[in-house]
């Protein structure tokens, strides 16, 4: 289990993140959201120990990562969005080298290379120079180096970044299948993604946590409203009228032309229920039904949602914490004193 508790970091005046606290499951794809400047990539740095938190504790697997990092990170594989290769090294040549870096045995290094290299399907290219190759296969080789000494925990951050399709479904394939023997956080801006292997996902906004839930669960916490899309033949400002005139429809959110005296309404309404009143008034006016489709809240509705929130306001204890950013040396006013004095 990986434990993150009341983490926080400030650039100067600046906190990137504050307070956040989640927990991440053994065997669990958690996905890690949120948008450009919202400190994700922050938040996995500290978490892989390349960065240094201001305040609060990253366990891993019980071993705090700032009190005992190197025996924390050999329990760990950490993919960067830029992945950590060495443009004038050869494939098989680099992971033998980040092989030796991880503290893997001699004796072991080549059947743990070879494997990586099965795993991401880079055999092909193994004896190519990592400049040569294009930003998908590069991104392939960051994931088998993250792979490699079998690490029980993986951070993954933009993994399938520069692949085409067929290789973003290999890599969500293999994310699946790692499941069974680690525990992974994956940090994606494709949110298709993040639905397709995530169980749980973390949303971050403005540095400070917004949801931390299964993805059905704050799917039907947050859609507000059901939808039904209904394509209907007959004088587009009636149909509007009779629709509008059941109860329990909310609102027509939009009316589009499909061709001649046929229009599809956006209908919202407050509970599926409505739906029969409105389909049987409609047939009770004469209007021809050709086709009734609902509208499902998705993850990237609730993103949406959660992430346009503006920032919480400050309170006292957030600009204490400020003061003490902007002052880290200084434990209490008597120690400011004392190096006023001296």
């Amino acid at each position: 289990m990986i434990e993150i508790k009341n983490l926080t970091k400030y650039y100067g005046r600046n906190p990137a993140v504050r307070n956040l606290s989640f927990t991440v499951n053994d065997n669990e794809i958690l996905g890690f959201l949120g948008p450009n400047g919202a400190g994700k990539s922050t938040t996995m740095n500290i978490i892989t120990g390349y960065l240094p938190s201001t305040s609060g504790t990253v366990l891993i697997n019980g071993v705090d990562i700032a009190e005992d990092p190197s025996k924390a990170k050999k329990m760990m594989g950490y993919l960067p969005e830029i992945p950590p290769v060495y443009l004038d090294m050869k494939v098989k040549e680099y992971l033998k080298f980040a092989a030796g870096i991880k503290g893997i045995k001699r004796s072991q290094r080549a059947e743990e290379v070879e494997n990586a290299m099965e795993k991401l399907k880079i055999k092909d290219v193994e004896k190519r120079l990592i400049r040569n190759l294009s930003k998908g296969y590069r991104q392939r080789v960051g994931f088998a180096q993250a792979l490699l000494g079998n690490p029980k925990y993986l951070v993954l951050d933009e993994p399938t970044v520069g692949l085409d399709p067929n290789q973003v479904i290999e890599v969500r394939n293999l994310i699946q299948t790692l499941k069974k023997d680690h525990t992974i956080i994956l940090s994606s801006h494709i949110l298709a993604e993040i639905q397709a292997v995530c169980e749980r996902v973390v949303i971050i906004s403005h540095g400070e946590i917004r949801a931390v839930d299964s993805i059905k669960n704050l799917e039907e916490r947050m859609g507000t409203a059901a939808v039904l899309n209904i394509k209907i033949e007959g004088d587009k400002d009636s149909a509007a009228d009779c629709i509008k005139k059941t109860a329990g429809v909310l609102n027509i959110t939009d009316i589009a032309y499909e061709k001649t005296n046929t229009y599809t309404y956006r209908v919202e309404i407050d509970s599926d229920n409505v739906r029969k009143e409105i389909m049987s008034n409609l047939i009770k006016n004469d209007f021809v039904i050709d086709e009734v489709t609902s509208e499902k809240p998705n993850l990237e509705e609730v993103f949406v949602k959660l992430t346009s929130q503006p920032p919480k306001k400050k309170g006292l204890k957030d600009l204490l914490e400020e003061m003490d950013a902007e002052n880290p040396y200084y434990e209490n006013e008597a120690d400011a004193s004392e190096k006023e004095e001296n």
